[in-house]
C-alpha cells in the first residue's frame, strides 16, 4: 500500500512517500515561504525521487491541526482535491501528536508546542511511556493557562517543536528541573510519522472526503476580528 504524508500546519513543510512500510522518499524544510507555493512542488520532487505518479497512491495521511490557519487549510485542501480525483481514502493526523511521536516511548510526558503569536500557543501533552495518551489535549492556550495545567504533574515534561526556544525562559521560570528540552533534530515535523499515525486509524470510505474538516482549535483572526466588532457595536446601540 503506498501512502502520502502531506504536513503543512506551521512554518516547517514536510512531505513522504511510505510503501508497505518503507519510506521511499521524503523532503522537509524549515524555511519561511508560502506553502501555496512550495508544498505541491515538493510533492511533486518525491513523487519523482520514488519512480512514482499520483495515480500508484492508495491513501493519504494530512496533518489536521491544529496551527497556522492558513497553512492547515492548503494541507488539507491538497489532500482533499488529490483524495477526490484519486477517489482514495483521506486520514486526519494531529500536527501536535505528529511532533510527539518523534520522540515516542520515553517514561516522560511529551508537550509538543507551536507558537500562536501574543504569547498563545498550539499545545498538546501525551504520555510517551502509553502509547502517546493524551494528557493536555491539543487546544489554543495562553503559555501561562498551559504551563499552569502542567506544573502539577509529578513528571518530566520534554518539550517538542521549533518554537520551544521563544518560550524557553518562561517555561524554566515555572517548571524548573521538570522541564526537559528535546534535541532540535526532532523539532520537525516527519511525514513518514505522520503516516504511520495515519495507519493506526480505521481506514475512512473514500467518499468521505467532503465530511473531511480541519481542526485549527480557534477561529480565524478575520471571524475573530469581525466578532469583535459586533460586540462593539451591540454596545454602543
Amino acid at each position: 500500500m503506498i501512502w502520502l504524508g502531506i504536513d503543512t500546519a506551521n512554518t516547517p513543510l514536510a512531505v513522504a512517500i511510505v510503501k508497505d512500510g518503507q519510506i521511499l522518499a521524503e523532503e522537509v524544510t524549515n524555511i519561511k515561504l508560502n506553502h501555496s507555493g512550495g508544498a505541491m512542488p515538493a510533492i511533486e520532487r518525491i513523487f519523482t525521487r520514488a519512480k512514482l505518479t499520483p495515480k500508484d497512491l492508495n491513501a493519504i495521511a494530512v496533518s489536521e491541526g491544529p496551527g497556522s490557519y492558513t497553512g492547515v487549510r492548503i494541507g488539507v485542501t491538497i489532500a482533499k482535491t488529490l483524495a477526490w480525483t484519486l477517489k482514495i481514502p483521506i486520514v486526519g493526523v494531529s500536527s501536535l501528536k505528529t511532533l510527539a511521536a518523534n520522540i515516542e516511548y520515553n517514561p516522560h510526558i511529551i508537550c509538543s508546542l507551536m507558537d500562536a503569536r501574543r504569547q498563545n500557543v498550539y499545545a498538546g501533552a501525551y504520555d510517551g511511556s502509553n502509547h502517546l495518551a493524551t494528557i493536555v489535549e491539543d487546544g489554543h492556550y495562553s503559555m501561562d493557562g498551559l504551563l499552569q495545567q502542567l506544573v502539577v504533574t509529578k513528571r518530566p515534561i520534554v518539550f517538542i517543536g521549533h518554537d520551544v526556544e521563544l518560550f524557553w525562559e518562561t517555561i524554566i521560570s515555572v517548571l524548573g528541573e521538570k522541564a526537559l528540552r528535546a534535541p532540535y533534530t526532532v523539532d520537525l515535523p516527519n511525514a513518514a510519522q505522520l503516516i504511520h499515525l495515519a495507519q493506526q486509524q480505521e481506514l475512512p470510505a473514500a467518499e468521505d472526503v467532503h465530511q473531511f474538516v480541519p481542526t485549527y482549535k480557534r477561529i480565524a483572526e478575520a471571524e475573530a476580528n469581525w466578532i469583535k466588532e459586533q460586540k462593539e457595536k451591540a454596545k454602543n446601540d
